[in-house]
């Protein structure tokens, strides 16, 4: 109840929906031409018109679909609460593989942002108990168990050196400077900040086999951590959230934490070193500096014009193939006249 009248609580995932919606009618409209005697509601305030417009139609959907939509996340977010270490997996899992869609904000909003887990999410809650946890000498797991559902930045950090340095390892010699001169870069924007657009979406658009095998990897990474005791707010990268929001703060009373952490993440830089060679040289994939392939990076957009440019390819195909399919009935009708 707000001010009295019952209303329904979309928490999180309704301000991603309606943040999307508004994006796309701004793209949309805010330049579209007006009459000139309607000029001053051209622009801005020309999207917030159509915006209100909008919103009702989905204010009415959302009344009458919102519920069961609601018991279906919340039965999946009390399967990953309950489920242990099996739930971090699917957790991690889940959040990594949706990547290309987009849909992965609905899988780690709720628990970072939002109160899937704990009150205010895993951030707001993590840095309000920061200093009681660093002081503490209990286990963090045993203060925070809910900080495995925070872990999937370890994949950047650890997982995205190993599939670098595979890159680089099946490059051709006379291209390797080239190449390092790419993964470089995009390999420190993933560890330290937690960007990782440029490698993720280059195996992605190469083999979508690989990103599956990267999802898979990311997940059993932060299980065997969650298993061995680690746990934190560790979705990002080293400088925004792995060194001052956790080992810093942590050193003190949680070493050995952090070394088994390490320990860990550094083995499954190997892991994903030896899957991802393997896996690049087995199967031939072009990555960037092999053979003819363009040494390059991809974005997620170089990905959506490519899956553009199959879908068209493949409705061509299919009126191509439907006109023959009457031309050929056309001509034996012809040829075979009914008497």
């Amino acid at each position: 109840m707000i001010a009295g009248i019952k209303t329904l609580d979309t928490s999180i995932i309704g301000a991603i929906v309606i943040s999307g919606l508004v994006t796309a009618i701004h793209n949309r409209y805010f330049d579209k031409q007006l009459p000139v005697f309607l000029g001053i509601f051209q622009g801005s305030s020309f999207v917030v018109i159509v915006a209100f417009f909008v919103m009702i139609p989905c204010a009415w959907l959302t009344l009458f679909g919102w519920p069961k939509v609601q018991m279906g996340i919340e039965s999946l977010q009390e399967f990953l609460r309950s489920a242990g270490s099996l739930g971090v997996w699917v957790y991690t899992f889940l959040e990594r593989i949706l990547i290309p869609t987009g849909l992965h904000h609905f899988i780690y909003g709720p628990f970072v942002y939002g109160p899937a887990v704990v009150e205010g999410g895993i951030q707001v809650y993590w840095a309000q108990h920061l200093q009681e946890f660093s002081q503490s000498t209990l286990p963090l797991k045993t203060l925070f168990p809910e900080g495995g559902f925070a872990l999937h930045g370890n994949s950047k950090v650890f997982g995205c050196l190993g599939i670098a340095l595979a890159l680089y390892a099946t490059t051709a010699p006379e291209n390797r400077v080239k190449v390092a001169g790419l993964l470089i870069p995009a390999t420190l924007t993933a560890m330290l900040v937690g960007i990782t657009e440029p490698l993720e979406f280059t195996f992605l658009f190469i083999s979508p086999v690989l990103f599956v095998v990267h999802a898979f990897l990311a997940a059993t990474m932060a299980t065997v951590m969650y298993m061995c005791g680690v746990v934190g707010n560790m979705g990002g990268g080293l400088l925004d959230q792995f060194l001052p929001q956790n080992w810093i703060p942590m050193f003190h009373n949680h070493a050995s934490m952090m070394f088994i952490q390490i320990g860990i993440g550094l083995a499954f830089t190997g892991i994903y070193f030896l899957v991802f060679r393997t896996l690049i040289l087995r199967f031939n994939l072009k990555t960037p500096g092999r053979e003819e392939a363009e040494i390059k990076l991809y974005s997620k957009a170089d990905y959506q014009a490519s899956r553009q440019q199959t879908t068209a390819a493949a409705a061509k195909e299919t009126k191509q193939g439907q006109a023959a399919g009457f031309s050929r009935s056309t001509w034996r009708s012809k040829q075979h006249p009914e008497r």
